[in-house]
């Protein structure tokens, strides 16, 4: 097919666009095309281009606007032949091939005399399931951040670089709703039969990095990999353990261990011969982050070119204030993984032979860490339960008990039930311990209770991965049916039993039934495909 190439952005295309067409018309357009610059450049460029200010350290500190988090509700998935029977719908709104090209079309229009940043990365350490993926942006710093976040390849490897995942990123370009279908001037939209993205109306760079695991997560099971929301680390021993959890559970902070080397902070995929990393940096959550509790991570927010959203820094010293929250709960670190000491040099790992989910219970029932059976786990897996920290997604602004299936639904292009069969299936040949970690409250509720410290945490996930409270004495909880250790070494006994550490045990009685009828009220969607595993959740009958 001929190229075509867009002078007015009303213009309306005549035929469904490709790949190849889409370089055509952007080199024709743009003013320059600065490909695979790297971050000494990018970071200059941004500054001198005022799109960021550089903090006393040399890292970039970017300003995302109004959009400080994802924009779940503006995230459309193109509804065609390869995804009308297989999308999860239910979970994600549909547009038309018809509207996608539109809003493709007037965003090439807008590439008109301006100067773009193209990437060129991959996403995915296993080469055997590997996505080339090349981004367009508007912005020097977006571009920082992508190259930050996945994979970069040898300089020898990009003159046969050819991109099966193209991304169009103008934050600066307004939707028309009228015009392309969608809720506001901001939108994110995927064609998963062309592997393409589009991105405008929002700054906020996450929304990059997690299209590409949408994209990720709607083709890796046909190749047999189960996609994942995690970090994974490996120990001295070669026990890789997995970490599943939504943003501010923890992921990152207690995958990055010291004593661990680091696979990856929050994107892989499981086969047969073990895990890889979908990306090559991290993208840490920075609210209230200390030297003295992560030092790993605290120190890569002081690397020349690691890009800071949102975060405050000090008038006088241009230091980062991590504990101001003026702008967002939600400031973040995106740094390449080469800025931590302790890290995977290939981003893949053998058979993991400890699974944890982690959850931030913001009712104060659930204890610290719990021992979970294999349906347990896939119940809790497709469950999701946590609390969704404020400032993750726009109009949050307190914690709020959530529960998001697989702990990533937003990311999540297949139904649940597909993943948690893959799991299942990889937990059963794995023979994988799976393990509850509440990083959440304890002593009441949010508000009334507190937080249970890192250093707590810690000390019980320590414990789970060497092995040592497999063969510690349980008692099985009556209201959730999972083994919780009845001491462990270093933590307070009374830590173990939630309902003792609250001034009134009545009270803790009516917030965990509270919390066991939303569980069973959020089951219930999944209806016939989970029938199974309904015994392996809470009960209020168990504990009578």
């Amino acid at each position: 097919m001929a190229a075509f190439f867009l002078k007015d952005s009303r213009i309306s295309p005549m035929s469904t666009i490709t790949r190849r067409e889409i370089n055509q018309t952007i080199q024709a357009n743009a003013a320059s095309l600065s490909y695979n610059d790297k971050a000494p450049v990018l970071a200059s460029l941004a500054v001198k281009r005022d799109e960021v200010k550089f903090s006393a350290d040399g890292a970039l500190v970017a300003d995302t606007g109004q959009h400080t988090g994802r924009s779940a509700q503006d995230k459309f998935i193109v509804d065609d032949a390869l995804t009308h029977d297989t999308v999860w719908w239910d979970n994600a709104k549909a547009t038309s091939t018809e509207k996608f090209d539109l809003l493709l079309a007037d965003l090439l229009a807008a590439t008109k005399d301006k100067d773009l940043f193209v990437q060129q990365l991959y996403a995915g350490a296993d080469v055997s399931h590997q996505l080339n993926v090349e981004v367009f942006t508007e912005n020097a710093w977006h571009a920082l951040f992508i190259r930050n976040l996945l994979i970069r390849p040898a300089l020898n490897a990009l003159g046969d670089f050819e991109s099966n995942v193209t991304i169009v990123h103008l934050p600066s370009f307004k939707a028309d709703p009228a015009r392309h279908g969608t809720r506001s001037e901001t939108a994110i939209m995927l064609d998963f039969s062309r592997n393409m993205v589009l991105i405008c109306g929002t700054a906020y760079a996450g929304e990059i990095k997690k299209s590409v695991f949408s994209l990720f997560n709607f083709h890796a099971p046909q190749n047999g990999v189960l996609p994942m929301h995690c970090s994974a680390n490996i120990g001295k021993d070669g026990d890789t353990a997995l970490f599943f959890g939504l943003s501010g559970t923890g992921k990152t902070t207690l995958s990055t261990d010291p004593e661990r080397t680091l696979i990856g902070d929050d994107e892989h995929g499981w086969h047969k011969d073990g895990v890889f990393n979908l990306e090559g940096g991290c993208y840490a959550k920075t609210i209230k982050l200390s030297r003295e509790a992560e030092p790993e991570i605290f120190g890569a927010t002081e690397r020349f070119g690691t890009v800071l959203e949102n975060v405050v820094l000090d008038e006088e010293t241009l230091k980062p204030d991590f504990n101001d929250g003026s702008k967002t709960e939600n400031t973040r670190a995106a740094y390449p993984l080469t800025a931590l000491d302790n890290v995977s040099r290939t981003g893949m790992g053998p058979t993991p032979k400890s699974v944890i989910l982690l959850t931030a219970d913001a009712f104060g029932v659930l204890p610290p860490i719990a021992r979970l059976t294999p349906d347990q786990a896939i119940y809790h897996f497709l469950s999701g339960y946590t609390a969704k920290v404020a400032g993750t997604e726009r109009g949050v602004t307190e914690p709020q008990a959530t529960f998001s299936a697989c702990f990533g639904a937003p990311f999540m292009s297949l139904h649940p039930s597909v993943y948690g069969k893959m799991l299942k299936k990889q937990l059963g040949e794995s023979l994988a311990e799976c393990w509850l970690l509440n990083t959440g409250w304890t002593g009441g509720p949010y508000g009334v209770g507190e937080r249970i410290s890192i250093k707590d945490t810690r000390t019980l996930l320590t414990s789970a991965l060497s092995g040592e409270l497999v063969n510690t004495p349980m008692r099985v909880d009556p209201i959730f049916g999972f083994e919780v250790p009845t001491a462990v070494e270093g933590i307070n006994a009374g830590l173990l039993e939630p309902r003792t550490t609250w001034e009134d045990a009545a009270a803790y009685d009516e917030q965990a039934a509270k919390l066991v009828k939303l569980f069973e009220e959020n089951f219930a969607k999944f209806g016939a495909s989970a029938d199974e595993l309904a015994d392996a959740g809470p009960s209020l009958s168990n504990a009578a």
